[in-house]
């Protein structure tokens, strides 16, 4: 054995920093893009967006008044175009490729488009309840023996924790009894939502009954069926309980229908939460008896190439040239990957539009089975592309606004040789469910006989499956006693 030296030749798949590049833009988000391009913008000068150019040749075009008004007059009558925004590319659906789009005249004047919406916040439970307790006249001690029940409140409303753990992490600032206890939390379940700070379902209850007016009809039926009977009533049903009770099945009943009209989880009206809204990335309208797509306006950024700095290249020194060189090739870079991430979303979208046609025009039963292949097939494109496209990605339409991936759907065969789409079952199986008598709610066995009646045939551990992923109770939780 003594060293050597050989030589081998192989060729191995290497990405570019510019495919790089391209694949990470390709799978960010709307709002991930923006923040991505504000930070390019920031960090290199060759970089300008339509906006600070409309705002650099706005300052030229003053300077140039001052200094000489009467030429700049002479410009303005001879039409000296503006900076405008490039129209946004569409899809004619029958045509099949790119025409030029007229923007829609319901475009805000702030430049988002009509359905986009921006997201705000609500104060949480906790918040609300605290506002309430400072604006409440009572002693320092009721305020701190408040602050306590309402930090023990959880997001539906109820108090989560037992009393006398509530006293324990008083002392040993506050030796509170249960009667102050009580007090406290008796003027705190009167804040708005009215029911908050309840120990039960029942106390819930009868502390929203204790609002109503006395004249409201069924109310004392309605208190007594609260306090005492909420397990016969949901065991037994109007009818039995009334039997029970010794009362009349009408009142009974009435009193049913108030206690319904009650909310059970009076903390979920007011959310911590912030409200998100989702940015659509494209837009699907029909327009003269054809579907048309097109891109929304964040989705095609308008950058371009500061030329001041670009001018400087060939006078700055060496070292700043070459800083100069680099930030242009990574400007141009950026430049020429927004414009294929834009490219291959329109593509994706249109793909997809004019796969689920029926769904825009029928509504959920009618949407087809698709996969990832056929879209890759259709564009040439790899399936890990499309995969990146529809993930974080959403399309408008006049049936509401969807994640790209929701349009893919595994498929089914039916008795007639063809195939149905998961998704599409789904919206059968809930339109069966909301069509179903309440008092004798279909079981899933039930459900699949009555879809091979359809002619689609589904076991029923899929129906249970499909019924779970909606978040739809079972037949037994969904019974309703007459």
């Amino acid at each position: 054995m003594k060293p050597a030296l050989q030589l081998r030749m192989s060729q191995q798949l290497k990405l570019t920093p510019q495919l790089r590049q391209a694949i990470r833009l390709l799978q960010l988000s709307q709002l991930e893009l923006e923040a991505e391009l504000s930070m390019a913008l920031e960090s290199n000068p060759m970089l300008e967006s339509a906006e600070e150019r409309r705002e650099a040749e706005s300052l030229e075009r003053e300077r140039t008044e001052e200094d000489d008004p009467h030429e700049t007059a002479a410009a303005a009558d001879a039409g000296e175009p503006d900076v405008e925004a490039i129209a946004e590319p569409s899809l004619d659906m029958d045509t099949g490729w790119e025409d030029e789009f007229t923007p829609r005249s319901g475009s805000g004047a702030d430049g988002r488009e009509p359905h986009e919406s921006v997201d705000s916040t609500t104060d949480s439970l906790q918040e609300h309840l605290l506002w309430q307790l400072n604006l409440t006249p009572m002693s320092d001690r009721d305020r701190a023996i408040g602050t306590a029940l309402i930090d023990a409140i959880d997001d539906d409303g109820h108090l989560s924790e037992p009393l006398e753990a509530i006293r324990e992490a008083l002392r040993p600032e506050i030796d509170a009894d249960d009667h102050e206890l009580e007090a406290v939390l008796h003027r705190v379940q009167r804040f708005d939502p009215i029911g908050v700070g309840a120990r039960c379902l029942s106390e819930c209850l009868c502390v929203q009954l204790s609002a109503l007016d006395e004249a409201t009809d069924a109310l004392g039926m309605a208190r007594r069926i609260a306090r005492d009977h909420l397990e016969d009533l949901a065991r037994l049903g109007p009818e039995k309980l009334a039997k029970q009770m010794a009362a009349e099945a009408d009142d009974v009943t009435q009193a049913v229908e108030l206690l319904r009209s009650l909310d059970p989880r009076p903390g979920a009206q007011i959310s911590e939460q912030t409200i998100e809204y989702v940015t659509p990335d494209a837009y699907v309208a029909r327009h003269e008896g054809v579907w048309r797509v097109h891109l929304a306006a964040g989705a095609r950024p308008k950058l371009g190439i500061n030329r001041l700095y670009e001018g400087l290249i060939g006078e700055a020194s060496r070292d700043d040239a070459n800083y100069l060189r680099g930030q242009l090739q990574e400007a141009r870079w950026l430049i020429r990957s927004l414009e294929t991430r834009a490219d291959t979303v329109l593509r994706v979208a249109t793909a997809i539009v004019r796969r689920q046609v029926g769904f825009l025009e029928h509504g959920p039963e009618s949407m087809r089975p698709l996969t990832l292949r056929e879209i890759a097939d259709e564009l040439e494109l790899h399936e890990s592309t499309i995969s990146r496209v529809t993930t974080r990605k959403y399309l408008h339409t006049p049936r509401g606004t969807f994640e790209f991936k929701h349009f893919f759907s595994s498929s089914l065969s039916t008795e007639g040789g063809g195939s149905a789409s998961s998704t599409a079952i789904q919206a059968m199986i809930r339109r069966l469910i909301e069509a179903e008598n309440p008092v004798r709610p279909l079981s899933d066995a039930k459900l699949a006989a009555m879809l091979k009646t359809d002619g689609i045939t589904v076991a029923r551990r899929t129906v249970a499956k499909y019924r779970e992923a909606m978040n739809i109770p079972s037949s037994n939780e969904r019974q309703r006693h007459g």
